[in-house]
């Protein structure tokens, strides 16, 4: 772990500019998904059921199309956009607030604790939805535990603690995933669980949106409330408490909120581990960080955007690349490992 502050290093620039592109890119992306997949759909259709569910009017499109984009592709742009946003902008507040370009949202072993529930659920023959709650609440008892673990150390660098605790819990809990999928049932149960350890959007549903909406939605308030109070986390313990800061409450207040967003993108998505899905909370923070500079007042909403704008883009390539859906993990794994190496060698350069 670096003990490095975010530095002012990239020149102080308006956020304007890149949150209007931001914008824009995400609505461009979010129309040109609608349209992609094996049965076409134009976007005059799009506009056209959009603008008649809102209005309470009738579209003059097919019932077939209407039932696509409403049932079908609609929940995967929602889910997409919620669970881009939500890694993205946990992401960057582990970055900030642990001072280290190189941490992504599953830090704290959030991804494995629910993964190992979701694994469970489906080693135990769970429904859908069960599966879904059992990663949610077991993917936020992991960081609780490691929290816990951590705080029970005595140790004067808390920040190290907590991550090393994060990285010993994290393995223990991949330790535990193998053996279940080495005891499931290798032509029902295994399929199923490499397939969403993978991490894919091909399941996702309105009622899928409903429950990890507000939740997404209930950890990004504190960290929008508080996000001038993230910067001054940045400067370190010292610095921060001598500014009045009481770096152990908001640092627990942004752990939480970060960690619920994840957990129910993980919920939702199958991200995993270090794997897949991961990389976005690792990668798009950097990218944003590059538009707008390390002010996390400007950095989250960047993120939140350019976070979403990204999965929808590799969902809609998932489902049209091919004959058979390709897992999204594996696509953000193909963006996300050469941008890391990338990074390794000009961290100082982005940081």
């Amino acid at each position: 772990m670096t003990s490095e502050p975010m530095s002012a290093a990239v020149p102080e620039k308006t956020a304007a500019l890149p949150l209007i592109i931001s914008a824009v890119l995400l609505v461009v992306v979010v129309v040109a998904s609608f349209r992609m997949g094996r049965f076409p759909v134009t976007s005059h259709d799009v506009f056209a059921v959009v603008w008649a569910k809102i209005s309470g009017g009738t579209a003059s499109v097919e019932p077939v199309v209407q039932a696509v984009i409403l049932n079908v592709r609609l929940p995967r742009v929602i889910a997409g956009i919620l669970v881009g946003g939500a890694l993205s902008v946990a992401g960057a507040t582990y970055q900030g607030m642990f001072r280290n370009p190189l941490v992504s949202p599953d830090i704290l072993g959030v991804s494995a604790g629910a993964g190992v529930g979701a694994v469970l659920g489906i080693f135990l023959g769970w429904s859908v939805l069960a599966i879904q709650g059992a990663a949610f609440l077991t993917g936020l008892a992991a960081v609780a535990g490691v929290y816990g673990l951590a705080m029970t150390m005595r140790h004067q660098e808390r920040t190290l603690v907590l991550v090393l605790t994060g990285v010993a819990v994290a393995t223990l809990l991949e330790a535990a995933l193998s053996v279940m999928q080495l005891l499931a049932d290798p032509y029902t149960q295994l399929p199923t669980i490499t397939y969403w350890l993978m991490g894919s959007l091909n399941a996702a549903s309105p009622e899928d949106v409903m429950v990890a909406g507000p939740a997404i939605l209930l950890g990004l308030i504190p960290l929008w409330i508080l996000r001038w109070r993230m910067n001054l986390l940045c400067l370190g313990d010292e610095e921060a408490q001598a500014l009045g800061i009481q770096t152990t409450v908001f640092r627990a207040i942004f752990i939480v909120s970060a960690t619920l967003m994840t957990a129910a993108a993980v919920a939702i998505s199958g991200a995993h581990g270090w794997r897949g899905l991961g990389w976005v909370g690792l990668i798009i923070p950097h990218i944003a960080r590059l538009l707008v500079g390390p002010d996390f007042t400007r950095l989250l909403p960047i993120s939140l955007m350019l976070g979403a704008a990204f999965i929808v883009a590799m969902d809609s390539l998932a489902r049209s690349m091919g004959v058979t859906e390709i897992p999204l993990g594996i696509l953000t794994s193909v963006v996300g490992v050469p941008f890391f190496l990338w990074l390794l060698t000009s961290m100082r350069r982005v940081w």
